[in-house]
């Protein structure tokens, strides 16, 4: 055996190697950070980097809701990498908590390439998007009419110079709402289902027939449930809606007027304290709704229900066929209900916008948008969906994408603005019996308008 003798400076040396070696190797991740590139090809040296907002994970992982195996994003990556040689892809992933702020810093700072941007209307504004119009002109293998009815110009929005709407995301989840219902205890109370466009004296009338004791079980049921604080805004709107008002009109801040306190708007918030005593106790607190989705359920219709709310936990907890979905509120020419989801969208300050615009489209192509239903359980935002076995499988998607195609469009430019919070704040009030419907819908009115003046 050759023995060799180190000195103290070679050993030193040798840590420091070993070291270097270790951070280097803790900097690489599933999502490929540490390549420079995908090797050879068309796009070999291009790297992009795509923020995603949910439940997104980079490798496989098992659904807390069905416990089923769900593949990550690694699939994604390897696809689009396969189909665009050389270039490499790398995800930074985040939960929905904080996703504004976290976003905000990310573009600040320039740190992605591509975002999921559900607030496009508050970053078009700052310059910090991509306008994809000319994209779209010059693709030719790109076609808008892939999308569900109405995706595309709910999620329009006006950069610094611009004078009309433009396109700044391409819709990459879809998502809706509508009002879900309990048929066994329709059939319990021997009341006809919901028709698929309820109007309010439907849903009060019917709700007020199933609140009581149930006249099969015995147990108290509850006519109706809807959430008190988070949405209550929105809940509050589609009320006026259902009358041919609105929320109000404009769409840039200095255009914009609000109509809080319109006759629509108030007879929207009586009838709601109407429901609330149809209601369990704490819609203000989100609570009372519990049961909701199980064998046990006690509450005939819920209002403002999403399909993450609803689509999946039905199936899972066997109860696919015991649920039914009505429409929300329309005015007389279709339109009404909340616009929501995620669109897709491209920074402003990236260097490969040839590339991230690539990732758009492969985003919003068939083989992505299966993964995102398919294995995320989320909604697919384009038509040919409604051919995929998987969606025919459940039945309770089909008014899903009804309801995608009908909501208030543009998406309300105050939904994630300080006048939804204020508006919200005065539902609640009015719900606790702090003030009327009168009261909370002035005082709302009232500091919605001077946020406004002094933004």
């Amino acid at each position: 055996m050759i023995k060799r003798k180190f000195g103290k400076a070679t050993f030193i040396a040798v840590v420091f190697l070993l070291l270097v070696s270790a951070v280097l190797a803790g900097c690489s991740d599933s999502g490929g950070s540490s390549s420079a590139s995908g090797g050879d090809g068309e796009w070999a040296g291009q790297k992009i980097k795509v923020q995603l907002i949910g439940d997104f994970a980079m490798e496989t992982k098992t659904d807390p809701i069905t416990g089923e195996s769900v593949k990550g994003v690694e699939v994604l990556k390897e696809e689009f990498e396969k189909q665009h040689p050389g270039a490499t892809v790398e995800f930074i992933l985040m939960p929905w908590e904080g996703y504004t702020e976290k976003t905000q810093a990310m573009l600040t700072s320039g740190e992605a390439d591509v975002y999921q941007m559900p607030g496009t209307a508050d970053f078009a504004p700052q310059g910090l998007i991509e306008p994809l119009q000319p994209y779209i002109e010059e693709d030719d293998e790109f076609n808008l009419d892939i999308f569900v009815e109405n995706q595309v110009e709910g999620w329009k929005a006006l950069g610094p110079d611009d004078d009309e709407l433009q396109i700044y995301g391409l819709p990459f989840l879809g998502d809706a709402r509508f009002i879900a219902y309990d048929k066994q205890l329709f059939d319990e109370w021997g009341v006809e289902y919901l028709s698929e466009y309820p109007t309010m004296e439907e849903i009060k009338e019917k709700a007020e027939q199933m609140t009581g004791k149930n006249p099969v079980t015995g147990e108290q049921n509850y006519g109706i449930w809807f959430r008190g604080d988070w949405s209550s805004a929105f809940t509050l709107i589609n009320t006026a809606e259902g009358q041919n008002g609105a929320w109000g009109e404009g769409f840039a801040w200095d255009e914009v007027k609000f109509n809080f306190n319109s006759p629509e708007m108030v007879n929207g918030l009586n009838w709601l304290l109407d429901m609330q005593e149809l209601a369990p106790d704490g819609l203000t607190s989100n609570q009372g709704n519990e049961k909701w989705l199980t064998e046990e359920n006690n509450i005939a219709i819920m209002l403002n229900q999403g399909p993450g709310d609803t689509v999946k936990p039905a199936y899972s907890q066997g109860l696919g066929d015991r649920i039914g979905i009505a429409q929300e509120f329309k005015n007389d020419e279709g339109k009404g209900g909340l616009f929501a989801g995620s669109p897709i969208t491209i920074a402003k300050d990236s260097e490969n916008k040839d590339l991230a615009w690539e990732w758009l489209k492969f985003a919003t192509s068939e083989f992505a948008q299966k993964y995102v239903f398919e294995e995320m359980g989320l909604v697919p935002s384009i038509n040919s969906a409604l051919e995929w076995d998987s969606v025919k499988e459940q039945d309770l998607m089909l008014p899903v994408f009804e309801a995608m195609s009908t909501p208030w469009t543009p998406r309300y430019p105050w939904g994630s603005s300080q006048p939804r919070f204020i508006l919200t704040s005065e539902v609640e009030a009015a719900l606790t019996g702090e003030r009327t419907a009168e009261e909370a819908l002035e005082k709302a009115q009232k500091e919605s308008t001077e946020w406004l003046e002094n933004r």
